[in-house]
């Protein structure tokens, strides 16, 4: 168990926490755009692709650097990840 929950990767490079944050935002992206693909309906398809956006204009607005900001991302990303996969 790490010694600081905030920062389950107390032991990790920040360049290593940048890759996980950018892989994370990839999935959350990917499923998004699956579910704009797919939705039936034009307003729907329209509302994923703008989470989709939301999402890429996120990652380019943090600071590599700010590994605080990094590991908050990670973990709002892997949420709303796990919350669509469940609610398929």
């Amino acid at each position: 168990m790490p010694e600081n929950p905030a920062d389950p990767y107390e032991h990790t490079p920040t360049t290593m926490v940048f890759d996980i944050f950018t892989e994370t935002s990839n999935d959350l992206i990917g499923l998004l755009a699956h579910r704009s693909r797919t939705a039936a309906a034009p307003a729907d398809r329209e509302a994923w692709w703008q989470r989709v956006l939301a999402v890429r204009d996120d990652r380019r607005s943090v600071n590599p650097h700010d590994r605080q900001a990094l590991l908050e991302h990670i973990s709002a990303w892997r949420s709303e990840t796990e919350t669509l996969r469940a609610v398929r």
